[in-house]
């Protein structure tokens, strides 16, 4: 087993801002599907639809889940639990500027602030 193959899935999942009347079910239905893709902690940011999409997640089987409300949040958390072999995925719409999390977890400047 690789390095790679041993760490943990980590989500950080924001809101998706586009979706209207189907965002709260949208977002249910991210978080089974981490669930449903062995994720092993859902770090969810954002407000209403975030926690939707945590509350899911957790639900359906996600051992580890985190709400925060911020990107700043969000990345000084996934830093803190972070161990070698770990793979993070880093996704939302473009609104909720999760890459500024990508940025800080790998030393760049934080932008778009």
């Amino acid at each position: 087993m690789t390095e790679a193959e041993s760490g943990r899935r980590i989500a950080v999942l924001g809101e998706m801002l586009e979706l209207g009347d189907e965002a709260v079910e949208a977002h249910r239905e991210v978080g089974r599907m981490a669930a449903e893709n062995g994720v092993d902690l859902v770090v969810a940011v954002g407000g209403h639809l975030a926690k939707q999409l945590a509350l899911a997640a957790g639900a359906a089987g996600v051992p580890d889940v985190a709400l925060v409300a911020d990107n700043a949040t969000a990345a000084a958390y996934v830093d803190s639990v972070l161990a070698p072999g770990d793979v993070v995925l880093v996704k939302a719409s473009r609104g909720g500027m999760l890459w500024q999390v990508a940025q800080a977890l790998t030393g760049k400047p934080v932008t778009g602030l």
